[in-house]
This record gives structure tokens, C-alpha cells and sequence, in this order.
């Protein structure tokens, strides 16, 4: 591989660096090239790329890529998954390769910049995958909608039968039945009582207490004076 090849094959691998999602690192010791193909019909699904690389090739790459955090894993034979679409899809695939196989030990890896430990790339393999998940999303916003839909059913129906009930009984759509008599009766204002004495009030006065007035057309008795008896003195 002359320079010029090799100045593209680096700036390939950066690229794939660049665009991936997620990038998982596997030792390929072992493998046949029939299993690498074989793997790599599984990851097309997860728009992922599997590839072999150099290790020194790769550590320029990852110097041009921005990814320093992928050169301690440039030991011993490397492979690389460059995750493009659903990384817990493509890590399951890898994991169930490698536990089918006892082949491809995971690494490490990047992810959206950070770092993954081998464990922490196993326990993205067994996360539910986007599908999955959007599955799950959907079932969660349906449900509440489907519990309001058969709630406002009810409710309708138990509207209907109460205005059922209540045309029945004539009170709607004509005169409602005659009361009865106790109602009418009920109905009927109370005769107003007496009105009780105001404790305050002046006391009204009574014949009694009024002078006996005099019949019409009798005098008045003239005030007699005294009459004045003369004597003579003899």
C-alpha cells in the first residue's frame, strides 16, 4: 500500500468514525471470512459496517477522527463496528455472534463521543431495540387514549338512558303528569296569621280608655256659678 492509499484508507476510517452513532471494537482472532460475511448480513439490519483494520492506520484515523479514546483498544487483532442506526440492535447481534461462535470479545468502544467498557457494550446488547421501543412508546400514549374513549362511551350511554327514563316520565317532549294531591296541597300558600304583637309598639288605645263622647244635638250644661245669699243685717 503506497501513500496515497493509504492517506485514503485513513481518511476513510475517519469518516466512518465520524458518522458512526456508536463504534464497538471486537477481537477478530479466529474468525473465517465466510463468519465475517455472515456477520455482516446480521448488522445491514442496524445500518451497521463491519470492518478490519489496521491497528496503525486506525490510530492516525482516530487522531484525525478526534477519537483518542479508541487507541488504547489498538492492541492484538481489531475489528470494528461503525453503528450507523440502532447500536443496541447491532450490539445484540454481535453478542449473540460471539456466544453462537465463542468468537469476537468485545473491546470497548465509543458512543455519541464517551467511552464504553466491554461491560457497559454487553449491557447495550441486551437493551429492547428502537423497534422495540417505539412499540412500547405507542402501547403507552394508546392506552390512556383508549381508556378516555371507553370512558366517554359510558358516559354517553348512561346520558341516553337517563333522558330515556326521564321522556318517559313525561317531563320532556310534553306536560308533565298532574302532582298530586298532597303536592298541590303543599303548593298551596298558608293563610297569613295574625301578626303577632311588636312588643315595641305603643299600645292601641281602647274605648275604655276614651272619653264618652256626647250624643248630638244635647246642650251642654252651662256652668252654673254659685249665687251669692245676701242677708241683711239688721
Amino acid at each position: 500500500m503506497n501513500r496515497d492509499q493509504k492517506a485514503a484508507a485513513i481518511a476513510e476510517i475517519a469518516q466512518n468514525i465520524e458518522e458512526a452513532a456508536a463504534v464497538f471494537a471486537v477481537d477478530y482472532r479466529g474468525i473465517s471470512v465466510p463468519q465475517a460475511a455472515e456477520l455482516r448480513s446480521k448488522l445491514r439490519a442496524s445500518d451497521t459496517r463491519f470492518r478490519v483494520v489496521k491497528n496503525t492506520l486506525t490510530e492516525r484515523a482516530a487522531d484525525q477522527a478526534g477519537a483518542e479514546d479508541l487507541k488504547p483498544l489498538l492492541e492484538g487483532p481489531t475489528a470494528f463496528a461503525f453503528v450507523r442506526g440502532d447500536a443496541a440492535a447491532a450490539a445484540k447481534a454481535i453478542a449473540d455472534y460471539a456466544r453462537a461462535t465463542d468468537l469476537l470479545p468485545f473491546k470497548g468502544g465509543l458512543m455519541d463521543g464517551n467511552p464504553l467498557t466491554p461491560d457497559e457494550i454487553r449491557a447495550i446488547s441486551r437493551l429492547p431495540s428502537r423497534d422495540a421501543l417505539y412499540a412500547q412508546l405507542v402501547g403507552v400514549v394508546a392506552h390512556p387514549i383508549a381508556g378516555l374513549a371507553r370512558t366517554l362511551n359510558a358516559l354517553i350511554g348512561g346520558l341516553a338512558v337517563a333522558l330515556g327514563q326521564i321522556q318517559e316520565k313525561g317531563l320532556v317532549g310534553g306536560e308533565g303528569p298532574a302532582p298530586e294531591p298532597e303536592a298541590a296541597a303543599a303548593a298551596e300558600p298558608e293563610a297569613a296569621a295574625e301578626p303577632e304583637p311588636d312588643p315595641d309598639a305603643e299600645p292601641a288605645s281602647t274605648p275604655e280608655d276614651e272619653p264618652p263622647s256626647q250624643a248630638e244635638g244635647e246642650d251642654t250644661p252651662a256652668e252654673t256659678e254659685p249665687t251669692e245669699t245676701s242677708t241683711d243685717e239688721e
